[in-house]
Order: C-alpha cells, then structure tokens, then sequence
C-alpha cells in the first residue's frame, strides 16, 4: 500500500479501521462517520429536491421474495441466508405452533433494495395519476464477498448504497433519465470530479425476461441517453440481468476510472413481483422500474474520495473542519468560549487546550488534516478576536462574528 491508499489515510487520520473479528467490515471512528454523515446528508438534500421520498426498508426477509425476484437465482452464493431448521426440533416444533408456520421460511439478509421498494409501491391501488413515483434509501446491504477480493473501504461484506428507484410510464423514461443525468453531473462537480464517461451496458448471457423486451428496454435507454445528451460507448453483456444500463465512470486526481453511478431500465421486475397501477383506460398496467445511484456504495466512494484529495478534504466535507487552539492554559476559557461559538453555528470543530506549544497544536491539526486552525492568545482575548491559520499557510485576524460568517459561507454544503 502506498501513502494515499484510503486504508493508510483511514488509519492515519483516525477516520476507521477494520479487523480479523469482523472481516470485511468497517469500525467507523467518530472523525470517520462524521465525514459519513456529512456525505449521505449532502446526497439527501439532493434527492430531495429531486422530488424522490426517503424511505426505510428491512435489511431481513423471506428467501422466497428474492426467490421470485430472481436475485435468488443470480445472487444465491453471494447473499447469506438462515437455514429453515437454526433452531432444535423441539423449539421449532414449539415456535411453529405458536407463529403458524412463520418461522418455516428461510430468511436472508438483502444484497440490495429493489424488491423491497416494489413492496412499498404495491401497498395500495396506484394510479397513472400518481406516476412517476420516487423512492430513495440509504440501504445497507450484504453480500458474501470473497476473502481475496475484500480492499479496505472499496470491497466490503457490509455497506450502503444510495438506492433509489422510479416508478413510471414509458412516456416517462426520458424525463426521468435526464433528471437523474443533471443530478449525477452536480453532485460529481460538487465532489470535485469533473471528468465523467458513459458506457451502454446490454444484456448479459444470465438474464430474465424475454428478448423483445429487452429489445424495447435497450432502445428506450439509448433514446433517453441521447436526449439527455450524453454521448457512451457499448459495454456488451453487462447489464443487469433484469435490463439495460448506464453506468458512468469518474476519474480521480490520479487518472483513474472509478464506476459509481448507474441508472437502470427495468421492465421485467415490477412484473415478476406484481406491480401495477390504473392506467387512463382503468386498466391494471405494469409500470416500469428506474433504478438509480450516483454514489453507489457509501463505503467505496468515500474510499474514492479520500485517495482522490490524498486525504485533504475540503472544508464542507471535512469531518472536523476547524480546531482551536489556546496558546497557553490561560487562554484555554477564551478558546472554550470560541469554540461553543462556533458550534452553536453549526461548524464542525475541536478544541485543542493541551499544555503543548502552540507549535505542535498547529503539526498536529496538520497530521489530522483538519482545513482551519484558530489560534487564540491575549490580545484575541481582550479584543474579540481569532486568528485563523489556513492547511495553504495564509492567515489573518479577524472579528469573532465576522469570522464565523466567513466561515459559514465557507463551510457550507454546495448551493446548486
């Protein structure tokens, strides 16, 4: 691993760490899931806007529902799945008797959320009126993943995805994929990724449903693609075995391609699992799925990101993005008193009133690379000031009140 592997950095600066007790997944630190937070926050404001509603979905569920999904099918050695008998005869018989047969079924944990957002849409007659209709989750997910194959943050058994899924029309498509195209293309510029390329994915040899509508599944993707002004490659044989794909590849500040976007067309699993809603002639009609992410695993892209700023991360996404430091311990109510200031208007920041030199605050604060470092002596003190000290080495004086709305216009989440 070199320096700016995410796992060196994840150490370095105390965001995570993983281990043998639990391979495959993530101890998040307090730093760490402070810059989690602040990134799935950012994702939910956009979503938001995007006129998608947030919802909730559970992470267990009966092996049959992916049975009929097909993901049983596709994903089965990948998903960890309960055995119908966990329990002695005896208790089962018992529970079996008590819960009529509930407890008969096996159970798995789910690889992804889809199906379960089709059973949120299926509760209820929906009508053509209502379309399209938008859900988005953040949904942790697992998967058995191959021990060979796990790397840090980017591969993992646990992790969450910014999951989202549209039901609408056919007429619908295009709106939907071109809404989702100029929300990926904000959120990656806001990120710091300008380069982004596209690639088609088609049917892949293992696949559901039948060859004309894929046929119309793929064409419909292209179409919309086209009108949202995207140009894209052909990747044969790598779409979803339910339908067709866009997948969109970042580059990183070393020139390297991540996949972390993807939008989907699905005609085949709102069928399969019973979707439906009352069309214009009140006629029962089977929507079409959109499936969509544009960060994918929460897990991986703060991996990207990381690797992408060699740790430095900008002030809005960086988990403590301002500490301060007392020059001496008499200082130390002064920069107590700054500190609760600055809290109180919503900025993310430590205070540093260690019996150190003002030296080695300042090395440290540069080790956790944390953007801002307010040095407070005794004339801040005596004139309400805060001297601010910049990760590029500026620094300038500043009024208390003055440098907490600089900082605020600063700090704050892209405004788009």
């Amino acid at each position: 691993m070199n320096d700016i592997d995410h796992r060196i950095l994840g150490s370095r600066l105390d965001l995570f760490h993983q281990q043998q007790e639990g391979p495959g997944m993530v101890f998040w630190h307090p730093r760490g899931w402070a810059l989690y937070r602040v990134l799935e926050e950012y994702v939910r404001k956009h979503m938001r806007r995007a006129g998608f509603r947030e919802i909730r979905t559970p992470q267990l569920l009966a092996r049959s529902l992916w049975e009929r999904s097909g993901h049983w099918d596709k994903f089965g050695a990948q998903m960890y799945a309960l055995p119908e008998r966990s329990m002695n005869e005896r208790s089962m018989n018992e529970r079996l008797a008590e819960s009529d047969h509930e407890d008969a079924q096996a159970l798995c944990l789910k690889p992804m959320s889809c199906p379960c957002h089709v059973q949120v849409f299926n509760q209820g007659i929906r009508s053509w009126r209502e379309l399209p209709v938008r859900y988005s989750e953040f949904g942790a997910c697992h998967r058995d993943e191959p021990s060979g194959s796990l790397e840090g943050l980017k591969r993992t058994r646990a992790f969450v995805q910014d999951d989202a899924h549209v039901f609408c029309t056919e007429s619908q498509i295009e709106n939907e994929v071109a809404r989702f195209c100029a929300l990926l293309r904000a959120v990656y510029a806001d990120l710091g990724f300008s380069s982004i390329a596209v690639a088609l994915a088609t049917r892949p040899a293992q696949r559901a449903g039948e060859e004309a509508v894929w046929d119309r599944a793929e064409a419909s993707l292209a179409a919309a693609a086209r009108a949202a002004g995207l140009e894209f490659d052909i990747s044969g044989g790598e779409g979803a075995f339910y339908g067709p794909k866009l997948e969109f590849k970042l580059a990183d500040s070393r020139g390297r391609q991540w996949q972390c976007g993807t939008i989907q067309l699905d005609f085949v699993l709102p069928q399969r699992l019973g979707a439906s809603f009352v069309n214009e002639s009140s006629a029962r009609e089977t929507p079409v799925m959109v499936h969509h992410a544009v960060l994918g695993s929460m897990e991986r892209f703060i991996a990207i990101l990381l690797e992408h700023y060699e740790g430095g991360l900008p002030l809005w996404l960086a988990p403590e993005q301002i500490v301060v430091a007392s020059i001496s311990d008499a200082y130390a109510p002064y920069a107590m008193r700054v500190v609760q200031r600055l809290d109180d208007a919503g900025l993310r920041v430590v205070a540093d009133c260690r019996a150190e030199r003002l030296e080695r605050k300042i090395v440290d604060a540069r080790e956790l690379q944390i953007p801002l470092l307010i040095a407070v002596g005794a004339r801040d003190e005596r004139d309400g000031t805060v001297s601010l000290r910049r990760r590029n080495g500026d620094q300038a004086t500043l009024p208390l009140d003055e440098a907490i709305a600089m900082l605020l216009r600063e700090a704050s989440l892209p405004e788009r």
